[in-house]
């Protein structure tokens, strides 16, 4: 039973199954005009230590199309764990709200709030993670092209949290996934050896930019540079130059290959405005399904039953 939504690494592949079609019945009945309100009343604390675009917009308008509230903390000075201890903040937002959502920098603070707080804790990016981002970018590439079985995706640039999302994804889905980046930007040792163990299809890490995209059904890049690594940008620029995915670099995976960005994108550096706006470019079918995803996490989180207990809180009180 899922009780929080931290990592990929903690779901069973049934449970991230069981998200993706949620996922499309959702969309189905977004676009099909039906009102579905199952959290009517219920209130989502939303935590943002780090600026948003899509998690704000995707995560308000969904706990609304749901029948829910949601109440923005934007930190302007303190983090979370900051200006009061993580459990000392789990214990006040448990006697208001029904779910938390976090977007933040340190991985180990929305873990520390999910074992204290009763509300189940959304992690909507950490500096580790990006489980909701790759959960949305699933449910795009399997509209895209099937079934993820034999699928290949070559996930271009640094190692970085959407990358490891990506890996644990497919820890526990048959896919295919290799990182293709520059020496010393691999991604954590600790992740790619969960990901060898538990893989499902083929998990690869290259420095080699033709036998990374060989194959590849999908590719997918990121910006060099993540928030809080802005000193870094000059000297990543010139070591990720070759990476850029431009239509030389498409070229060497799937004549048909989509091509894939969790957005912000950085037009003119990790990707080029030809391969951006192609025809074979899913990248703002990705940023849709991230409300859809999310309305469906939120679901299976916050949900009650006839005891009016979430499933965490059942567990808990057991």
């Amino acid at each position: 039973m899922l009780h929080d939504f931290v990592s990929l690494a903690d779901l069973t592949t049934d449970e991230i199954l069981g998200l993706l079609e949620q996922a499309d019945d959702m969309k189905r009945m977004r676009r099909g005009g039906k009102t579905y309100r199952p959290l009517e009343g219920e209130t989502l604390a939303m935590i943002f230590d780090k600026p948003s675009l899509r998690t704000r917009v995707t995560f308000e308008t969904g706990i609304f199309q749901l029948g829910g509230h949601g109440v923005v903390m934007q930190s302007e000075k303190a983090r979370l764990g900051e200006r009061e201890s993580v459990p000392d903040v789990a214990r006040n937002l448990d006697r208001w709200v029904d779910g938390i959502m976090v977007r933040t920098f340190s991985h180990e603070a929305v873990r520390e709030l999910a074992d204290y707080a009763d509300a189940p804790v959304i992690n909507a990016l950490t500096d580790k993670e990006h489980p909701c981002q790759v959960l949305a970018d699933a449910q795009a590439l399997r509209e895209h092209r099937g079934d993820f079985a034999n699928i290949k995706l070559a996930f271009v640039g640094d190692g970085n949290n959407v990358c490891a999302s990506w890996f644990h994804f497919a820890a526990r889905i048959p896919i295919n996934v290799s990182l293709v980046c520059p020496q010393g930007y691999e991604i954590d040792a600790e992740t790619l050896k969960f990901a060898k163990a538990n893989a499902k299809g083929v998990v690869t890490v290259t420095n080699d930019i033709e036998e990374g995209l060989r194959g590849a059904d999908a590719v997918y890049t990121d910006v060099w540079a993540s928030m809080g690594q802005e000193e870094e940008t000059a000297a990543r620029a010139r070591v990720f130059a070759p990476y850029q995915v431009n239509s030389k670099l498409m070229a060497m995976a799937k004549p048909d290959a989509l091509f894939m960005h969790c957005l912000p994108a950085h037009r003119g550096s990790e990707v080029t405005d030809d391969v951006m706006d192609a025809p074979n470019s899913i990248v703002f079918d990705e940023a849709e399904n991230r409300l859809h995803v999310q309305k469906a996490v939120m679901v299976a989180l916050m949900s009650r039953s006839k005891d009016g207990l979430s499933p965490k809180q059942r567990a808990r009180r057991g």
